[in-house]
């Protein structure tokens, strides 16, 4: 089911499509291709933190369930390197840092619908050259499709030459419904981090998680003021699963190809006036965005993995979030 929803900010129409299939339904926006909504059957709450008011997107809820990009996370100083030459981008976040491909990045913009089914849409979008800086053009898609109690993210990036694309889905989850995620456990093949500074940018070389909050190699509850990358690999890979987040009634597994997982604990985060799908507002630690993504700055650091793509050559980040009922413990 396909419907127009409102406005966005620059006077195009916002349309949601409803999705079923898997024991699964979702909403999704075309305004930054934003799962609004995730509900496994016979359960009543939303798996996804959001909001039914489109407004909420535009102010408050910025990257909630979006494709943030075209490079997701922080770049320092606002620039990197590419071909010899300098690349100066806009710095959104302090005046320092590009956040999130800037303001309007493509969790920000409203994207369009190529094809849709009952399980599944894809949506589209092009990133101009220059736009906040980026090289491009860059052309964009991602895949939502229900399977099997899953819901499946591909994202595909391609460019007329030489240019840096490495997005992000950013969805905040909380599986248990609760004003906070006190009753979740989060296990994370890592056994390494990205420390970062003031700017929450990384230091250097990744430090060992062990004797740290960020040490999930064991299931374990999430820290509030976690907002870092764990390092699942010095490369992308096939998709295979890298993190479990989990409550006494439910568990969802990772698969992702990416090597590195954004966790934020949502920390800093309100909904202010907008409600949730439960109909009150939510605040700090409410969900954990789980963010399979290439590690942050990596653009300015040659001995990370590369987000740089070569001209017409596609590059495709796929990650499926999988759903399992959790049987009761033994009393």
């Amino acid at each position: 089911m396909e419907r127009p929803v409102g406005f966005a900010p620059d006077g195009s129409q916002v349309r949601q499509v409803t999705l079923r299939g898997g024991g699964l339904t979702a909403r999704v926006l075309t305004w930054g291709a934003t799962v609004q909504g995730l509900w496994l059957d016979d359960v009543k709450h939303s798996l996804l933190l959001g909001s039914p008011d489109l407004r909420a997107y535009f102010r408050e809820l910025l990257y909630f369930g979006a494709v943030v990009g075209p490079v997701a996370n922080r770049i320092a100083g606002a620039r990197f390197p590419l071909g010899g030459h300098d690349v100066r981008l806009e710095a959104n976040e302090r005046g320092r840092t590009t956040l999130h491909g800037g303001t309007h990045g493509t969790g920000q913009r409203n994207w369009r619908i190529a094809d849709l089914s009952a399980a599944h849409c894809r949506m589209e979008i092009e990133q101009p050259d220059g736009y906040h800086g980026f090289p491009g053009p860059i052309r964009i898609s991602v895949d939502y499709a229900l399977e099997d109690m899953a819901l499946s993210v591909v994202i595909r990036g391609e460019s007329d030459g030489r240019a840096a694309f490495a997005p992000a889905f950013h969805g905040y989850w909380n599986l248990d419904g609760a004003a906070d995620l006190s009753g979740h456990r989060l296990q994370v093949d890592a056994a390494d981090y990205l420390p970062v500074d003031g700017d929450l940018i990384p230091l250097g070389a990744p430090a060992p998680v062990a004797g740290t909050v960020f040490d999930f190699r064991m299931a374990r509850g999430i820290d509030r003021h976690i907002d870092h990358n764990l390092c699942l690999s010095g490369e992308r890979r096939r998709r295979r699963p890298v993190a479990r987040l989990e409550t006494d009634a439910l568990a969802m597994t990772v698969e992702t190809t990416e090597p590195g997982l954004q966790v934020y604990a949502s920390g800093g985060t309100d909904s202010g006036p907008w409600p949730g799908h439960d109909g009150k507002p939510f605040g700090t630690w409410a969900g954990v965005a789980l963010e399979p993504q290439v590690w942050p700055d990596a653009v300015n650091r040659p001995t990370y993995p590369s987000p740089r793509i070569a001209a017409r050559e596609p590059v495709t980040q796929e990650t499926r979030f999988v759903f399992a009922r959790v049987k009761p413990r033994p009393a």
